[in-house]
Protein backbone atom coordinates (compact mmCIF):
# COMPACT_ATOMS: atom_id res chain seq x y z
CA UNK A 1 0.00 0.00 0.00
CA UNK A 2 1.40 3.39 -1.06
CA UNK A 3 1.84 5.80 1.82
CA UNK A 4 -0.24 8.93 1.36
CA UNK A 5 1.15 12.46 1.53
CA UNK A 6 -1.15 14.70 3.56
CA UNK A 7 -0.75 18.39 4.42
CA UNK A 8 -2.77 20.31 6.99
CA UNK A 9 -2.57 24.06 6.39
CA UNK A 10 -3.68 26.46 9.12
CA UNK A 11 -3.67 30.22 8.60
CA UNK A 12 -2.03 32.02 11.54
CA UNK A 13 -4.51 33.99 13.71
CA UNK A 14 -6.52 34.40 10.51
CA UNK A 15 -9.22 36.97 11.34
CA UNK A 16 -6.87 39.07 13.46
CA UNK A 17 -4.11 38.88 10.85
CA UNK A 18 -6.48 40.09 8.11
CA UNK A 19 -7.44 43.07 10.28
CA UNK A 20 -3.81 43.92 11.00
CA UNK A 21 -2.92 43.59 7.33
CA UNK A 22 -5.74 45.88 6.24
CA UNK A 23 -5.11 48.52 8.92
CA UNK A 24 -1.41 49.25 9.50
CA UNK A 25 -2.28 51.07 12.74
CA UNK A 26 -3.25 47.71 14.26
CA UNK A 27 0.01 45.94 13.47
CA UNK A 28 2.03 44.88 16.48
CA UNK A 29 -0.85 45.69 18.85
CA UNK A 30 -2.84 43.20 20.93
CA UNK A 31 -6.03 42.77 18.94
CA UNK A 32 -9.29 40.89 19.44
CA UNK A 33 -11.88 40.36 16.74
CA UNK A 34 -15.27 40.45 18.41
CA UNK A 35 -17.54 42.63 20.48
CA UNK A 36 -16.18 44.70 23.35
CA UNK A 37 -19.55 44.96 25.05
CA UNK A 38 -20.39 43.29 28.35
CA UNK A 39 -21.73 40.14 26.65
CA UNK A 40 -19.19 40.14 23.82
CA UNK A 41 -17.05 37.16 22.92
CA UNK A 42 -13.59 37.03 21.34
CA UNK A 43 -13.82 35.43 17.88
CA UNK A 44 -10.06 35.58 17.28
CA UNK A 45 -6.98 37.02 18.96
CA UNK A 46 -3.70 38.23 17.51
CA UNK A 47 -0.48 36.67 18.75
CA UNK A 48 0.26 39.88 20.63
CA UNK A 49 -3.01 39.38 22.53
CA UNK A 50 -2.39 35.67 23.06
CA UNK A 51 0.78 36.57 24.95
CA UNK A 52 -1.54 37.99 27.63
CA UNK A 53 -3.68 34.83 27.72
CA UNK A 54 -6.44 36.13 25.43
CA UNK A 55 -8.05 33.28 23.46
CA UNK A 56 -10.94 32.77 21.07
CA UNK A 57 -14.35 32.07 22.67
CA UNK A 58 -13.26 34.00 25.77
CA UNK A 59 -15.74 36.55 27.16
CA UNK A 60 -14.65 40.02 26.05
CA UNK A 61 -14.65 41.41 29.58
CA UNK A 62 -12.25 38.65 30.67
CA UNK A 63 -10.00 39.43 27.71
CA UNK A 64 -10.02 43.14 28.54
CA UNK A 65 -9.09 42.37 32.14
CA UNK A 66 -6.15 40.21 31.05
CA UNK A 67 -4.96 42.82 28.54
CA UNK A 68 -6.04 46.40 29.33
CA UNK A 69 -4.48 47.63 26.06
CA UNK A 70 -6.52 45.18 23.99
CA UNK A 71 -8.07 46.68 20.85
CA UNK A 72 -11.44 45.26 19.79
CA UNK A 73 -12.55 45.33 16.15
CA UNK A 74 -15.86 44.00 14.82
CA UNK A 75 -15.65 40.92 12.59
CA UNK A 76 -15.87 41.34 8.81
CA UNK A 77 -16.81 37.88 7.62
CA UNK A 78 -17.27 38.90 3.99
CA UNK A 79 -13.67 40.08 3.97
CA UNK A 80 -12.46 36.86 5.58
CA UNK A 81 -14.36 34.84 2.97
CA UNK A 82 -12.70 36.84 0.18
CA UNK A 83 -9.23 36.09 1.52
CA UNK A 84 -10.15 32.46 2.19
CA UNK A 85 -11.20 32.09 -1.47
CA UNK A 86 -7.73 33.23 -2.56
CA UNK A 87 -6.09 30.72 -0.23
CA UNK A 88 -8.32 27.97 -1.60
CA UNK A 89 -7.23 28.90 -5.15
CA UNK A 90 -3.64 28.36 -4.04
CA UNK A 91 -4.53 24.92 -2.68
CA UNK A 92 -6.36 23.89 -5.84
CA UNK A 93 -3.38 24.98 -7.90
CA UNK A 94 -1.51 22.04 -6.35
CA UNK A 95 -4.15 19.33 -5.89
CA UNK A 96 -7.87 18.80 -6.48
CA UNK A 97 -8.06 16.88 -3.18
CA UNK A 98 -8.75 19.76 -0.78
CA UNK A 99 -10.97 19.31 2.28
CA UNK A 100 -11.78 22.68 3.90
CA UNK A 101 -12.41 22.54 7.64
CA UNK A 102 -13.19 26.25 8.02
CA UNK A 103 -12.25 29.55 6.39
CA UNK A 104 -8.71 29.26 7.70
CA UNK A 105 -7.70 25.59 7.55
CA UNK A 106 -7.83 22.59 5.25
CA UNK A 107 -6.44 19.14 4.56
CA UNK A 108 -4.74 18.48 1.23
CA UNK A 109 -3.82 15.10 -0.27
CA UNK A 110 -0.72 15.71 -2.38
CA UNK A 111 0.25 12.08 -2.97
CA UNK A 112 0.04 13.20 -6.60
CA UNK A 113 0.42 16.94 -7.14
CA UNK A 114 -0.18 19.10 -10.19
CA UNK A 115 3.40 20.38 -10.46
CA UNK A 116 5.17 17.08 -10.02
CA UNK A 117 7.06 18.24 -6.93
CA UNK A 118 9.02 15.33 -5.45
CA UNK A 119 7.93 15.60 -1.80
CA UNK A 120 4.98 16.79 0.27
CA UNK A 121 7.42 19.06 2.09
CA UNK A 122 8.24 20.81 -1.18
CA UNK A 123 4.53 21.22 -1.92
CA UNK A 124 3.85 22.66 1.54
CA UNK A 125 6.77 25.06 1.19
CA UNK A 126 5.47 26.26 -2.19
CA UNK A 127 1.92 26.68 -0.87
CA UNK A 128 3.04 28.74 2.11
CA UNK A 129 5.15 30.99 -0.14
CA UNK A 130 2.24 31.52 -2.55
CA UNK A 131 -0.16 32.36 0.27
CA UNK A 132 2.27 34.96 1.59
CA UNK A 133 2.81 36.43 -1.88
CA UNK A 134 -0.89 36.64 -2.75
CA UNK A 135 -2.37 37.64 0.61
CA UNK A 136 0.46 39.05 2.70
CA UNK A 137 -0.47 36.53 5.41
CA UNK A 138 1.38 33.60 6.93
CA UNK A 139 0.29 29.99 7.22
CA UNK A 140 1.61 27.05 9.22
CA UNK A 141 1.68 23.55 7.78
CA UNK A 142 1.88 20.00 9.07
CA UNK A 143 3.09 17.29 6.71
CA UNK A 144 2.56 13.59 7.34
CA UNK A 145 1.12 10.35 6.00
CA UNK A 146 -2.36 10.76 7.50
CA UNK A 147 -4.81 13.47 8.58
CA UNK A 148 -4.43 12.99 12.33
CA UNK A 149 -0.67 13.43 12.32
CA UNK A 150 -0.73 16.25 9.76
CA UNK A 151 -3.11 18.16 12.03
CA UNK A 152 -0.92 17.51 15.07
CA UNK A 153 2.18 18.57 13.13
CA UNK A 154 0.72 21.92 12.04
CA UNK A 155 0.52 23.01 15.68
CA UNK A 156 4.19 22.29 16.36
CA UNK A 157 5.80 25.33 14.71
CA UNK A 158 3.15 28.06 14.82
CA UNK A 159 3.17 30.76 13.70
CA UNK A 160 4.64 30.72 10.19
CA UNK A 161 6.27 27.30 10.49
CA UNK A 162 6.22 23.78 9.14
CA UNK A 163 6.70 20.39 10.79
CA UNK A 164 7.06 16.96 9.20
CA UNK A 165 6.19 13.56 10.72
CA UNK A 166 7.38 10.63 8.62
CA UNK A 167 5.90 7.11 8.72
CA UNK A 168 8.91 5.99 10.75
CA UNK A 169 8.40 8.79 13.27
CA UNK A 170 4.60 8.56 13.62
CA UNK A 171 4.14 5.95 16.38
CA UNK A 172 6.94 7.43 18.49
CA UNK A 173 5.58 10.96 18.07
CA UNK A 174 2.15 9.87 19.28
CA UNK A 175 3.33 7.90 22.30
CA UNK A 176 5.13 10.90 23.76
CA UNK A 177 2.14 13.25 23.62
CA UNK A 178 -0.38 13.92 26.37
CA UNK A 179 -3.78 12.66 25.22
CA UNK A 180 -5.23 16.08 26.04
CA UNK A 181 -3.26 17.42 23.06
CA UNK A 182 -4.75 14.95 20.60
CA UNK A 183 -6.96 16.58 18.02
CA UNK A 184 -10.47 15.26 18.66
CA UNK A 185 -9.93 14.60 22.37
CA UNK A 186 -11.80 17.33 24.22
CA UNK A 187 -11.58 18.20 27.92
CA UNK A 188 -14.36 15.79 28.94
CA UNK A 189 -12.82 12.83 27.09
CA UNK A 190 -9.35 13.70 28.38
CA UNK A 191 -10.73 13.71 31.94
CA UNK A 192 -12.32 10.28 31.41
CA UNK A 193 -9.03 8.95 30.08
CA UNK A 194 -7.17 10.45 33.02
CA UNK A 195 -9.55 8.65 35.40
CA UNK A 196 -8.65 5.40 33.62
CA UNK A 197 -4.94 6.09 33.99
CA UNK A 198 -4.52 7.07 30.32
CA UNK A 199 -2.38 10.20 30.23
CA UNK A 200 -0.13 9.78 27.18
CA UNK A 201 -0.20 8.19 23.77
CA UNK A 202 1.87 5.37 25.20
CA UNK A 203 -0.78 4.73 27.87
CA UNK A 204 -3.46 4.75 25.19
CA UNK A 205 -1.57 2.27 23.00
CA UNK A 206 -1.39 -0.19 25.90
CA UNK A 207 -5.19 -0.45 26.05
CA UNK A 208 -6.99 -3.18 24.12
CA UNK A 209 -9.64 -2.45 21.52
CA UNK A 210 -12.40 -4.10 23.63
CA UNK A 211 -11.40 -1.97 26.63
CA UNK A 212 -11.50 1.27 24.63
CA UNK A 213 -14.78 0.33 22.95
CA UNK A 214 -16.32 -0.46 26.35
CA UNK A 215 -15.40 2.95 27.73
CA UNK A 216 -15.63 5.18 24.64
CA UNK A 217 -18.09 3.44 22.31
CA UNK A 218 -17.50 3.87 18.58
CA UNK A 219 -14.69 6.36 19.26
CA UNK A 220 -12.74 3.53 20.91
CA UNK A 221 -11.67 2.11 17.53
CA UNK A 222 -10.42 5.54 16.45
CA UNK A 223 -8.41 5.97 19.66
CA UNK A 224 -6.97 2.47 19.28
CA UNK A 225 -5.79 3.33 15.75
CA UNK A 226 -4.34 6.80 16.33
CA UNK A 227 -2.40 5.56 19.36
CA UNK A 228 -0.48 3.53 16.79
CA UNK A 229 -0.14 6.40 14.33
CA UNK A 230 -2.86 4.97 12.08
CA UNK A 231 -5.61 7.06 10.49
CA UNK A 232 -7.18 5.78 7.26
CA UNK A 233 -9.62 8.67 6.76
CA UNK A 234 -9.33 10.03 3.22
CA UNK A 235 -9.21 13.70 2.30
CA UNK A 236 -12.76 14.41 1.12
CA UNK A 237 -13.00 17.41 -1.23
CA UNK A 238 -16.05 19.67 -1.34
CA UNK A 239 -17.80 18.25 1.68
CA UNK A 240 -21.44 19.39 1.35
CA UNK A 241 -22.62 21.99 3.80
CA UNK A 242 -25.05 20.42 6.24
CA UNK A 243 -26.65 23.52 7.78
CA UNK A 244 -26.76 27.30 7.96
CA UNK A 245 -27.61 29.24 11.07
CA UNK A 246 -27.37 32.49 12.95
CA UNK A 247 -27.25 33.12 16.67
CA UNK A 248 -26.55 36.02 19.00
CA UNK A 249 -25.86 36.67 22.67
CA UNK A 250 -27.70 39.77 23.90
CA UNK A 251 -26.29 42.69 25.87
CA UNK A 252 -29.13 42.23 28.33
CA UNK A 253 -31.37 39.24 28.94
CA UNK A 254 -34.64 39.12 27.05
CA UNK A 255 -37.25 38.86 29.75
CA UNK A 256 -40.59 38.81 27.88
CA UNK A 257 -41.99 36.56 25.14
CA UNK A 258 -42.40 39.62 22.91
CA UNK A 259 -38.72 40.52 23.15
CA UNK A 260 -37.67 36.95 22.44
CA UNK A 261 -39.96 36.74 19.39
CA UNK A 262 -38.53 39.95 17.92
CA UNK A 263 -34.99 38.67 18.40
CA UNK A 264 -35.81 35.32 16.85
CA UNK A 265 -37.47 36.85 13.78
CA UNK A 266 -34.36 38.94 13.10
CA UNK A 267 -32.22 35.79 13.17
CA UNK A 268 -34.65 33.93 10.91
CA UNK A 269 -34.39 36.78 8.39
CA UNK A 270 -30.57 36.53 8.45
CA UNK A 271 -30.71 32.80 7.78
CA UNK A 272 -33.24 33.21 4.98
CA UNK A 273 -31.02 35.86 3.37
CA UNK A 274 -28.25 33.25 3.14
CA UNK A 275 -30.65 30.61 1.80
CA UNK A 276 -31.87 32.99 -0.88
CA UNK A 277 -28.39 34.18 -1.90
CA UNK A 278 -27.01 30.65 -2.05
CA UNK A 279 -30.09 29.09 -3.63
CA UNK A 280 -30.07 26.45 -0.88
CA UNK A 281 -33.29 25.31 0.76
CA UNK A 282 -33.67 23.02 3.76
CA UNK A 283 -36.42 20.95 5.35
CA UNK A 284 -35.31 21.09 8.99
CA UNK A 285 -35.51 24.13 11.25
CA UNK A 286 -33.94 24.32 14.71
CA UNK A 287 -34.41 27.02 17.33
CA UNK A 288 -31.95 27.32 20.22
CA UNK A 289 -32.40 29.18 23.50
CA UNK A 290 -29.85 29.68 26.24
CA UNK A 291 -31.27 31.00 29.49
CA UNK A 292 -29.66 33.39 31.95
CA UNK A 293 -28.49 30.41 34.03
CA UNK A 294 -26.76 29.01 30.88
CA UNK A 295 -29.17 26.10 30.58
CA UNK A 296 -29.79 25.47 26.88
CA UNK A 297 -32.65 23.88 24.98
CA UNK A 298 -33.36 23.28 21.29
CA UNK A 299 -36.55 22.65 19.39
CA UNK A 300 -36.47 21.16 15.87
CA UNK A 301 -38.95 20.26 13.18
CA UNK A 302 -38.43 18.48 9.86
CA UNK A 303 -40.98 19.41 7.20
CA UNK A 304 -42.19 17.30 4.27
CA UNK A 305 -40.80 19.87 1.80
CA UNK A 306 -38.04 22.53 1.97
CA UNK A 307 -38.85 25.89 3.52
CA UNK A 308 -39.74 27.98 0.46
CA UNK A 309 -39.90 31.55 1.74
CA UNK A 310 -38.76 33.89 4.46
CA UNK A 311 -42.32 34.07 5.74
CA UNK A 312 -42.43 30.28 6.07
CA UNK A 313 -39.14 30.22 7.96
CA UNK A 314 -40.40 32.92 10.31
CA UNK A 315 -43.60 30.99 10.99
CA UNK A 316 -41.90 27.65 11.66
CA UNK A 317 -39.33 29.35 13.91
CA UNK A 318 -42.03 31.13 15.88
CA UNK A 319 -44.03 27.92 16.29
CA UNK A 320 -40.99 26.15 17.70
CA UNK A 321 -40.17 29.09 19.97
CA UNK A 322 -43.70 29.38 21.34
CA UNK A 323 -43.56 25.70 22.32
CA UNK A 324 -41.05 26.81 25.00
CA UNK A 325 -43.39 29.40 26.54
CA UNK A 326 -43.86 30.36 29.29
CA UNK A 327 -40.17 31.23 29.57
CA UNK A 328 -38.42 29.33 32.33
CA UNK A 329 -35.99 32.22 32.77
CA UNK A 330 -34.82 35.30 30.87
CA UNK A 331 -32.99 34.47 27.62
CA UNK A 332 -29.37 35.47 26.95
CA UNK A 333 -28.86 33.72 23.57
CA UNK A 334 -31.04 32.79 20.62
CA UNK A 335 -30.26 30.84 17.45
CA UNK A 336 -32.00 29.68 14.28
CA UNK A 337 -30.60 26.98 11.97
CA UNK A 338 -31.82 25.46 8.70
CA UNK A 339 -30.56 22.01 7.68
CA UNK A 340 -31.68 19.00 5.64
CA UNK A 341 -30.72 20.65 2.37
CA UNK A 342 -31.93 19.34 -0.98
CA UNK A 343 -28.81 17.18 -1.35
CA UNK A 344 -29.88 15.37 1.81
CA UNK A 345 -33.45 14.83 0.65
CA UNK A 346 -32.99 11.09 0.64
CA UNK A 347 -32.04 10.99 4.28
CA UNK A 348 -34.55 9.44 6.66
CA UNK A 349 -36.89 12.06 8.05
CA UNK A 350 -36.32 13.14 11.63
CA UNK A 351 -39.10 13.10 14.19
CA UNK A 352 -41.39 16.09 13.84
CA UNK A 353 -40.36 17.49 17.20
CA UNK A 354 -36.98 16.86 18.80
CA UNK A 355 -36.79 17.97 22.42
CA UNK A 356 -33.01 18.34 22.59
Amino acid sequence: MVSRKIIHVDMDAFYASVEQRDDPALRGRPLAVGGSRERGVVAAASYEARAFGVRSAMPSRTAARLCPELVFVPPRFERYREVSAIVREVFLGHTPLVEPLSLDEAYLDVTVNRHGLPTATAVARAIRAEIRARTGLTASAGVSYNKFLAKMASDMRKPDGMYVITPEQGPGFVEGLAVSRFHGVGPATAARMEALGIRTGRDLREQSLPFLTEHFGKAGAHFHAIARGVDERPVVPDRPRKSSGSETTYDRDLATPGEVEVGLLALADEVWDWCERSGTLGRSVTVKLRYSDFRQITRSRTLPAPVASGADLRQVSLTLLRATFPLARPVRLLGVTVSGFAADAGDPAQPSLDLG
